[in-house]
């Protein structure tokens, strides 16, 4: 059963999440001299970034990407990778090396080479991955009509990332699979509000995607949640 942390506040929760990540951080660039952060896009985590962008650790040595992209410019209002840059590449953090997760391509299909070549600067395994999640049980770009979604909850397979089709939301996306995001020491499940939490605790029983990771033992999730 995964491990919960629950706070009062969204702006403890936010201070607390921050420099759990950020010690992760720490510790791996002490053991081994990188480490590695992938993050997840929407509203919740924004405050958190910043946050996390004033800690103080060696941030030349940290390797930024994210869980999942909408297949849009990164200029759009919709990009993931224009959040992260507006608010977690500032401040100290200004100095992390990003590595983006959209290319020219026509389609996420079209840019999965380029993009999959580009994760092998990544020192893997992630220190950490943070997860979010919608009310329909998704997260990271996992949704639940997706037509390839098995083979991105395939604990085997051997890509690091999928194209998927949300049916449910607009833009395709690119996201990290499974089998990537359990090359992580933590995973950190980041969810605010009791509609979230109640979606949570039935995730198992209603086979949500988000369940792929609350019930496997490979790598426990924690979950970060206020009200």
């Amino acid at each position: 059963m995964s491990e919960w942390h629950n706070y009062s506040s969204r702006e403890e929760l936010d201070r607390a999440l921050a420099e759990h990540i950020a010690q992760r951080l720490r510790e791996d660039i002490d053991r081994h001299g990188s480490a590695s952060l992938a993050v997840s896009g929407g509203n919740t985590p924004k405050n958190m970034f910043a946050l996390l962008s004033r800690c103080e650790l060696d941030w030349s040595r940290v390797w930024l990407t994210l869980v999942d992209e909408r297949w849009v410019p990164p200029a759009d209002k919709d990009s993931n990778e224009r959040l992260v840059r507006e608010n977690l590449l500032q401040q100290a953090a200004s100095r992390a090396h990003f590595v983006s997760l959209k290319s020219e391509h026509n389609s996420a299909t079209l840019g999965l080479a380029e993009v999959t070549a580009r994760l092998a600067d990544l020192p893997l395994p992630f220190s950490a991955v943070i997860l979010g999640m919608g009310g329909d049980g998704h997260t990271a770009s996992w949704f639940p009509l997706a037509s390839n979604l098995a083979q991105l909850l395939d604990r085997d397979n051997p890509e690091l990332l999928g194209a998927s089709d949300p049916v449910t939301a607009p833009h395709q996306r690119i996201t990290l699979t499974l089998a990537a995001v359990l090359q992580s020491r933590d995973i950190a499940i980041h969810i605010t509000g009791e509609d979230k939490r109640t979606v949570l605790e039935q995730a198992g029983d209603r086979d949500y995607p988000i369940a792929a990771i609350l019930q496997q033992q490979h790598i426990p999730a924690t979950i970060w949640w206020a009200p």
